[in-house]
């Protein structure tokens, strides 16, 4: 079976890698000459665990090629995956002028039947928009030829995204015709023998999935954090509050955990989506709008504590340590991250700041410069600081010797902001320790 994936960012080269890697002959397709360049080099533009071995693996089998050229190979592929970038408008809506602009290369070099499939996260009814356009171009070319549209949104976490797709919870497809659910069948048979579920649907029923899968994340996100704070407020602790919610079957244990905000390409970029989209369609999404507003304000929630921390006494001249600047672990992806909101904070109220990332440094060098100093190891990063704060839970911050930091600290002051420290053992070696929710 040959389909092609358009746009090799993060979803289209790990879609196409998994692809491969069952079977399937992949053509990954970019308009950056460059990228392409490196991946025929073998060079991964992306950090996730295991890509890079996947990728070579299926590339050495000759089951993964790369072009810029989407007319070349275009008419040789059954199934051709959209996955390029709708980033968010100034007005929050998803910008669809890469997705649209696929279309319109489908519908001008198209010369057989072709399932479409918008793998993108897309608004509702862009399945349509994407349809019209290639419509609009055979009309040009006065072509009439049979295709379909086809929407199958994708699930994938960074850091474990490889898992995800070789072992989904489930694949949503929304197709509007027999014939190109018979395709995507066929595609997806390897995931149908090992009993995974995949779930058919129509068109703007998988395209409101993704949307309201992320969006209802992110709320168990926001009314934890909501809750964390309250718990301050009143002498709970939210790691018990989480335990005694978390052991009700009808709530569960997962995305319940207090911190200092989401992050990344997907919750922040499709909370806004929705909100855009329910608000062009005369309804106001209430419940979301409060999601945003609560993780807004919990991006600034470790400043506040740092500021409580000192009293009366002013920022100017601290030199703080940051560990963790990606907005989560296992990928070096910065967008939306608390990092750089604590960044810029702490660069308003003159501090100096010393954090260290075993992996988004140089995402981060790209982002801010040289406004910060980068170091070496997560001990570099505490010597001769006032506070440290922790941002990100990466494993290797889990079990710190506290001894050696605290040597090396001016002042043995932790504020966590993803509560993985043992109070009691802080309190042994005498820190001055502050976390969410307790």
């Amino acid at each position: 079976m040959n389909i092609a994936i358009v746009g090799t960012g993060y979803v289209g080269l790990v879609s196409g890698a998994c692809f491969a890697d069952t079977g399937v002959n992949v053509t990954c397709v970019d308009v950056d000459a460059a990228k392409i360049e490196r991946l025929q080099k073998g060079e991964i533009p992306i950090y996730e665990p295991g890509l890079d071995e996947l990728v070579k693996k299926n590339v050495n089998a000759g089951r993964l090629k790369f072009t810029t050229d989407l007319a070349s190979v275009l008419n040789e592929q059954e199934i051709v995956f959209s996955a390029v970038g709708t980033p968010p408008d100034e007005d929050g809506s998803a910008d669809l002028k890469y997705v649209l602009q696929v279309a319109r290369t489908i519908g001008q070099n198209l010369n057989r039947y072709l399932v479409v499939v918008t793998k993108s996260t897309v608004p509702v009814g862009t399945a349509k928009k994407v349809r019209q356009a290639i419509e609009e171009e055979l009309e040009k070319r006065g072509v009439d030829l049979s295709f379909d549209v086809a929407s199958n949104p994708e699930f994938l976490k960074e850091g474990n995204a490889i898992k995800d797709f070789m072992s989904p919870d489930r694949v949503v497809v929304g197709v509007e015709s027999e014939r190109a659910k018979k395709a995507l069948t066929r595609l997806y048979k390897p995931f149908l023998i090992n009993n995974f579920r995949v779930i058919f649907m129509d068109i703007p029923s998988a395209e409101m999935t993704k949307y309201a899968a992320n969006s209802m994340l992110a709320t168990r996100i926001s009314f934890m954090n909501d809750i964390a704070n309250l718990c301050e407020r009143v002498g709970a602790d939210v790691n018990m509050v989480r335990a005694g919610i978390g052991s009700d079957t009808r709530i569960g244990r997962k995305f319940l955990y207090a911190g200092c905000g989401y992050g990344g390409s997907c919750f922040p970029k499709d909370v806004k989506a929705l909100i855009k989209t329910a608000d062009q369609n005369g309804y106001s999404m209430e419940v979301l709008k409060a999601v945003e507003r609560v993780n807004e304000r919990q991006k600034g929630v470790l400043f506040e504590k740092l500021q409580r921390a000192f009293g009366n006494e002013e920022l100017k001249g601290k030199t703080i340590a940051m560990w963790g600047l990606s907005f989560k672990p296992e990928t070096d992806d910065m967008r939306e991250s608390t990092a750089l909101v604590m960044i810029a904070k702490l660069l308003e109220a003159g501090c100096t700041v010393r954090a260290y990332d075993p992996i988004a440094m140089d995402e981060c060098k790209r982002r801010v410069g040289d406004k910060i100093t980068y170091c070496r190891d997560m001990y570099d990063a505490v010597l001769d600081a006032d506070a440290l704060l922790l941002l990100t839970e990466w494993k290797e911050f889990r079990l710190p010797t506290w001894g050696v930091i605290k040597k090396a600290m001016r002042r043995p002051l932790v504020i966590d902001g993803r509560n993985i420290f043992d109070i009691e053992e802080l309190q042994e070696n005498e820190f001055e320790y502050h976390c969410i929710g307790k």
